[in-house]
């Protein structure tokens, strides 16, 4: 079965990517959480950018073999490198512990292009996204996808992640970003369950507020635990969720509000001056104010 799933790695990822991209879409029409303001250029340009992503990655990969996560899981378990290749662990454990291995480096991955200025430029196209729903799963900038994609091969060789376990990761990955930024109304109580495990699109939501405090809490992609033990959890009500503000601040007035709509403009963005600093820092006097309401 292993065998038969590492044969079929790509179309098993095609058919759960188009299946749950569908889904959400499916549901988004069905049950809202927030009127879009933006959708038909919006759409193009997000869709636009995963598909360079997924270009540049491809035609990288072609030239650096084995670069590919599956590709460095399988060099490194022929070569025995990594500390799962030394060591004899029933193969059900590794797989489990090497999914939550590879997601808490996410959540740390994601941690880091919010607090360094380099890659922050790289991140804030993500997060210039001025509506919120599952085509933003897809706004990255292929510059930033490429360096995941090298963290994660760095990691999968240190730790000897199988390569089923590199399937079955990417799968979820890519499943949970379209879930969680899907503009889905789940309810309160339901939401309060789900987030105690996973990332909810009410969790996620707040992330992508142009509010500096919300901005910089619930990393999380998948596992909603890191957020929790890390404390860089918010919840955030239904009433504050409806009126929140999504996107970059320096891009939500109406002279400015257009522009991540752009395909080329979003490309050329972490290339252009930034009118905030890392992590969309406010004022030290902004600061303390976002302390004081969290409690800290």
């Amino acid at each position: 079965m292993t065998s038969a799933i590492l044969d079929n790695e790509p179309l098993i990822r095609l058919v759960g990517f188009v299946g749950i991209f569908v889904g959400m879409v499916f549901l988004e029409q069905l049950i809202p959480a927030r009127h879009l303001s933006q959708r038909g250029r919006r759409w193009l340009t997000n869709l636009g950018l995963g598909m360079t992503a997924t270009l540049v990655v491809r035609l990288f990969a072609r030239f650096m073999l084995p670069v590919m996560g599956v590709g460095v899981a399988i060099w490194a378990e022929a070569q025995g490198v990594g500390l799962f290749n030394t060591m004899s662990l029933p193969p059900l454990f590794v797989l489990v512990i090497s999914l939550f291995a590879l997601d808490g480096l996410i959540y740390g991955q994601h941690v880091v292009f919010h607090r360094v200025k380099v890659f922050w430029r790289l991140h804030r196209v993500h997060h210039a996204d001025p509506d919120l729903d599952v085509t933003s799963a897809l706004r990255f900038h292929p510059f930033e996808i490429l360096i995941s994609l090298f963290v994660k091969a760095a990691a999968i060789v240190a730790l000897g992640v199988p390569p089923l376990a590199v399937i079955v990761f990417e799968v979820l990955l890519n499943g949970s970003a379209m879930f969680n930024h899907a503009n889905v109304r789940l309810g309160a109580e339901v939401n309060r369950l789900l987030s105690l495990f996973v990332v909810t699109p009410d969790m996620h939501r707040v992330h992508h507020a142009s509010e500096y405090g919300a901005q910089n809490r619930n990393f999380g992609f998948n596992l909603s635990l890191w957020d929790r033990i890390f404390g860089t959890y918010r919840h955030a009500g239904g009433a504050e969720l409806s009126a929140m503000q999504i996107g970059l601040a320096e891009y939500v007035t109406d002279d400015q509000k257009l522009k991540p709509t752009e395909f080329l403009w979003s490309l050329i963005l972490p290339f252009v001056p930034m009118t905030q600093p890392a992590g969309n820092r406010p004022d030290a006097k902004s600061h303390e104010a976002e302390k004081r309401k969290l409690g800290k």
